[in-house]
């Protein structure tokens, strides 16, 4: 029979979890604050324990917070010597770091991971998982982390898999604001928010095409290329939606500091040079 996975935190990404393992025929041990929300795995035949001390096998956690996990797991951390660990709660890199550090002062086998997925994608394709720490505990269990999507290390450093996922979510978070100040716009002129979606979101795929010509910008340094477009004709644009903005009423919380990010460096002499230098300004010295 294979070996037990026992999880903490029963919230909507813990079960989904959880329910994955359950579906591949796997035995589950499941643990929540409360007891209610084991109750649908309990029915799917997963073990429900009363204490995070009765896990057994490799443990997943899922909590909601950094602080969660030490409230659940100091309690008990003198019985988990030699077991393994995996935290999926969403930390920072340098709390994810400590937890590393925290893990290997009890003897403790530890993996940070980041999932790139709503619960609902879970098992299926696009459900993608960043995994950081140490090497030797992400193959061992790899079988068990292809369960939920698809698995790639991002290093041997705790942080890695945390600061991928705070990456991607600055991206996702900065778009849909973008979204919303365009949809807060045209409802001005009572045009649903439904009809601007279906025109911006093949529009947004199509600008995706070239994050990879930034990419090779950022990465090269080189922001004089003819071909790169030049802060100051962004700030020209940027300008303008400001102004379109204020005019159809609507606040330009969205577009106001990447204006403000796009004049500083122009006041800083670099205004014929292409918009990508703001990352240097973004960029950690």
């Amino acid at each position: 029979m294979s070996t037990s996975v026992t999880f903490l935190g029963l919230g909507a990404m813990g079960s989904a979890l959880a329910t994955a393992v359950l579906t591949a025929g796997r035995p589950a041990v499941v643990w929540n604050r409360d007891p209610r929300r084991a109750r649908p795995l309990a029915d799917r035949g997963a073990t429900v324990i009363d204490h995070v001390g009765k896990s057994t096998g490799p443990i997943v956690v899922c909590l909601f917070d950094h602080r969660s996990v030490h409230d659940v797991l100091d309690p008990v951390a003198d019985t988990l010597t030699g077991r393994t660990v995996l935290n999926l709660t969403t930390t920072t890199p340098a709390e994810s770091r400590e937890l590393a550090g925290w893990a290997t002062a009890h003897g403790i086998r530890f993996l940070d991971g980041a999932i790139l997925a709503v619960p609902e994608m879970i098992g299926s394709p696009g459900s993608s998982i960043f995994y950081s720490g140490a090497r030797d505990v992400f193959d061992a269990h790899h079988d068990l982390w292809e369960l939920w999507g698809e698995s790639e290390f991002a290093g041997t450093d705790p942080g890695l898999a945390a600061l991928h996922d705070m990456a991607m979510l600055t991206g996702m978070y900065t778009m849909f604001a973008g979204f919303l100040q365009g949809a807060a716009m045209l409802a001005a002129e009572g045009v649903p928010a439904s009809a601007f979606a279906a025109r911006q979101a093949p529009f947004l795929a199509a600008m995706t095409e070239s994050l990879p010509g930034y990419a090779e910008t950022v990465d090269t340094r080189d922001y004089a290329g003819p071909a790169q477009q030049s802060l100051r004709f962004t700030a020209t644009a940027l300008s303008a939606l400001l102004r379109a903005a204020v005019e159809q009423g609507v606040v330009p919380a969205a577009l106001q500091p990447v204006h403000d990010l796009v004049n500083r460096q122009i006041a800083a002499g670099h205004g014929d040079l292409g918009t990508a230098r703001i990352f240097e300004e973004m960029r950690s010295s």
